[in-house]
């Protein structure tokens, strides 16, 4: 197999480049928008000065400057403070237009390199093939780690459809907090004398909580299955904050604005309760996931070993 180890160690080497440039297209993108901030802020400067120059050149601070005799003086300053504002303006849009043509430079080898991970896989499933069918002493532990490899990569996969999953709930909850402490401030504007504009308020918002609340619900549903599927057994529920109870605490002759305030306090405590345990479990999902990618890690490396050795 001399000339497939051939094409392996090419292949080896463009993806190892092409991961080389990823890297360097991501920092050289990092300093192309610190570049441009930074451009953005010498130019005002530059600005500035030369509305200073332009001042002393003609209008009343010329005259001011001329009847006291240090008209020429101030001006030589200015200038020379805006020459030098001009200069570094230069210089950084010098520096941007450098750095972009590094971008393009990058962007257009990795267009060059696009497959090299491919291929690279392709030649190593080939040579994998080429090893089995041979009864090659190594068949054996190819095979091992095949099966450990899609083991893996399924619970990889899993545990990340799990955490897709706990950030939408989390960032579900995170809304219905929203509207319960938007009608929580109401509410509390209502213990003082807010009146009818206070009541309206702390409805609308109520309102809008009740709905997000489904909305949370459901994506609590999701997260509930997604963790089923990773080996973890939970049954999450949305507080009580179904549309009767929010109905109810609108009408001040049913229930005091006291007993209004207190109800929205508990459930939103309740909703923050559920929020950090959505954060806590899906902490776990993470750490889970990281083990999970650093074994496959591991995997593939001694499976590239077996193949290349």
């Amino acid at each position: 197999m001399p000339e497939l180890d051939e094409r392996l160690r090419d292949a080896a080497a463009r993806m190892h480049r092409a991961d080389h440039l990823r890297r360097l297209r991501e920092s050289t993108a990092e300093q192309i928008q610190q570049a441009e901030r930074t451009l953005t802020d010498l130019e005002l400067a530059l600005s500035l000065e030369e509305k200073d120059v332009t001042r002393l050149e003609s209008g009343v601070s010329a005259i001011l400057a001329r009847l006291l005799g240090i008209r020429e003086e101030n001006l030589a300053r200015e200038r020379a403070e805006a020459a030098a504002a001009r200069q570094r303006v230069d210089g950084h849009r010098a520096r941007l237009a450098q750095l972009e043509a590094d971008a393009r430079a990058a962007e257009a080898e990795l267009a060059g390199l696009a497959t090299a991970s491919k291929e690279y896989a392709e030649l190593l499933a080939e040579k994998e093939r080429q090893l089995i069918s041979s009864g090659d002493a190594r068949a054996r532990g190819l095979a091992d780690l095949g099966a450990a490899l899609d083991r893996v990569a399924a619970g990889e996969r899993e545990h990340a459809e799990a955490n897709q999953a706990g950030k939408a709930a989390h960032d579900a909850l995170g809304e219905v907090l929203r509207h319960l402490n938007s009608a929580r401030r109401a509410s509390t504007w209502d213990l003082f004398g807010g009146g009818l504009i206070a009541d309206a308020i702390e409805h609308n918002r109520l309102l809008t909580a009740d709905e997000a609340a489904w909305h949370a619900q459901r994506a609590l549903d999701v997260f509930s299955r997604e963790l089923a599927d990773v080996g973890i057994s939970a049954r999450p529920h949305m507080p009580k904050v179904d549309t009767r109870w929010f109905v109810d605490t609108f009408f001040d002759n049913v229930i005091t604005d006291v007993i209004k305030h207190q109800r929205i306090e508990k459930t939103r405590a309740e909703v923050a309760k559920t929020a950090q345990w959505v954060r806590d479990m899906n902490a776990r999902v993470q750490a889970r996931h990281a083990q999970l990618s650093a074994e496959r890690a591991r995997l593939l490396a001694r499976r590239e070993k077996l193949l290349r050795g």
